[in-house]
């Protein structure tokens, strides 16, 4: 379990720092130097919220689940505490970011959410069997989109409102992302499960 909250907050760690490339550079490019903190999350087999929740399958995962996404949260937060201090002005960026999420409210979020997961447990997949081209298109492609992301919303969220200006609402749309994030990661086991395999002899 130790090993589990290391490489989940290093996991917090890399996403953020693809969260600060995105907030400095924005746009397309932005999006695509964002890449970098998941590549590095599969090429290391880090523990992100959303590149295990599509792969659960044992009790241990289901118990380790909750910790990562705490782990997740504690590696972003320390890197907005960084960056909040060193480049303060990208807090104005992550504040537009979050008062989107706010504006669009927890359903809204949760479906925005849910396409991000679908793309998420695709490119892992892909990464898992040596293939890193999807996870490179993938990643841009949530973002520029507009769908959302629960680890790097909680960089985003840190950075914009610290510890202390959390509001119930901000809280709650944050859950709606990994909500969200869960139901899409597993979109593919879900609908596979309900429709019914065929015999060879049809």
């Amino acid at each position: 379990m130790r090993k589990t909250v290391i490489d989940s907050i290093l996991a917090g760690i890399c996403i953020s720092i693809g969260g600060v490339a995105f907030l400095k550079v924005g746009g397309i490019m932005g999006a695509v130097l964002f890449s970098f903190g998941l590549i590095t999350v599969v090429c290391y087999k880090m523990k992100l919220y959303t590149g295990v929740s599509g792969f659960v399958e044992t009790k241990r995962d289901w118990i380790e689940l909750p910790v990562i996404i705490l782990g997740n949260i504690v590696g972003c937060a320390l890197v907005a505490l960084a960056i909040k201090s060193a480049i303060p002005e990208l807090a104005d960026t992550a504040h537009k970011i979050v008062d989107g999420r706010l504006d669009k409210g927890f359903w809204n979020v949760t479906l925005l959410a849910v396409f991000c997961g679908f793309i998420m447990t695709t490119v892992v997949n892909f990464a898992r069997q040596k293939m890193w081209l999807p996870l490179l298109f993938g990643i841009p492609l949530f973002i520029m989109c507009g769908f959302v992301h629960s680890i790097a919303d909680a960089f985003y969220y840190s950075l914009a409102l610290g510890v202390t200006d959390w509001t119930p609402q901000a809280l709650l749309v944050y859950l709606a992302s990994i909500l969200g994030n869960f139901i899409g990661c597993n979109l593919y086991r879900t609908l596979q499960l309900a429709v019914p395999r065929q015999s060879n002899q049809e």
